[in-house]
């Protein structure tokens, strides 16, 4: 079978280059084609000899997926529908005033198991490839639009990371697309080997999905936390350094009805913190069907930012979007999943 070109890092090229016995410049020729110019098949390589190019064909391929399916929110949020790694799954589009962010996937499934999330409930189905994460990217029409891009998609990205650092590595390099690493937030539940390598690969921002102070009680939701505990991971993001340069810590927190949201928790949650730079993302939970959980009243989620704030940790409330076309991580693959199999087809 032919092997993907696309999602290639540099080094990559340059292995595949040396292998094929081309010149040494063809490599960027090549990065240049695929991550500047967007080509779709090998035969628009101009600068490559007739020979050259035939002899990639040979070996390697350019397919690109389109998006099977599109949602479109009243408030302008667009949930895309990809096939990849025979499953489904999803990339959002958040327009917002200067801003275009685009919410990637990185795994068809995941699995953690949050328990408020409908992702976990599928299992990890597939870890994507760095071309099948790029591909979300590319193969929408806003791309050449996007200013930000998020690693908080499906899958947790630092169970596969790999594939997630050689997309970084392409997003970022001079010889891929050249995006500043500011413009790029991967998100974690708190995976420390993978952390530990993201912490030294790269210089993107980092978002720490937390949830609960208490040890003993985010357990109860987040599996991870008996084989990760949160102190040792946040004793390791406190040994990478200042985060008040380059790079931006952040702390994403969903506030769920009686749960997590009363002041005890605010305040665990400023002792932790406390010695590390950072900003706390209070997140409102979008409903998910089958689940128990509940969203903390607005006026809750103020107090417990005002709570925070006095202890002098810098505070947003996230507002909502995309409640209409089921935004929420893993919800519209689910569902697609699940018509697929009352439509008589084969679950992909």
């Amino acid at each position: 079978m032919k092997q993907p070109l696309w999602g290639r890092t540099y080094q990559e090229l340059q292995e595949i280059v040396r292998k094929e016995g081309f010149p040494g410049f063809t490599a960027g020729q090549i990065s240049d084609w695929l991550y500047k110019k967007n080509v779709r098949s090998i035969d628009e390589m101009t600068n490559l000899s007739k020979k050259n190019r035939a002899a990639l064909q040979d070996s390697y391929s350019l397919e690109r997926s389109e998006p099977v399916n599109c949602s479109v929110s009243t408030d302008g949020t667009k949930k895309y529908l990809f096939e990849a790694a025979g499953n489904y799954i999803e990339a959002a589009y958040i327009p917002d005033e200067q801003r275009a962010t685009l919410c990637v996937s990185s795994q068809a499934g995941c699995r953690r198991q949050c328990q408020f999330c409908m992702t976990g409930k599928q299992g990890l189905q597939a870890n994507l490839t760095s071309g099948e994460i790029l591909n979300q990217i590319y193969s929408i029409p806003e791309w050449e639009n996007l200013t930000n891009l998020v690693f908080m998609g499906m899958g947790e990205p630092l169970d596969n990371p790999d594939e997630v650092l050689s997309t970084l590595d392409v997003l970022t390099s001079e010889k891929g697309l050249a995006w500043s690493p500011k413009r790029i937030t991967l998100s974690t539940v708190g995976i420390l080997p993978g952390l530990e390598r993201f912490l030294k690969e790269s210089s993107c921002h980092l978002a720490l999905s937390l949830h609960n102070p208490f040890p003993e009680e985010r357990e109860q939701i987040m599996p991870v936390e008996k084989k990760y505990p949160l102190q040792e991971v946040l004793s390791l993001i406190r040994s990478a350094g200042d985060f008040s340069g380059q790079r931006r810590f952040s702390v994403e927190y969903i506030l769920f009805d009686g749960f997590n949201d009363e002041m005890r928790h605010a305040r665990e949650l400023a002792r932790i913190l406390n010695g590390v730079k950072t900003r706390v993302n209070l997140i409102a939970f979008h409903p998910v069907p089958g689940l128990p959980w509940k969203g903390s009243p607005r006026n809750r989620m103020e107090e417990f930012q005002q709570e925070l704030q006095k202890k002098g940790i810098t505070t947003t409330i996230r507002r909502s979007r995309g409640l209409d076309i089921q935004a929420a991580c893993g919800l519209l693959s689910t569902l697609e999943q699940v018509e697929k199999k009352k439509s008589g087809g084969e679950s992909l």
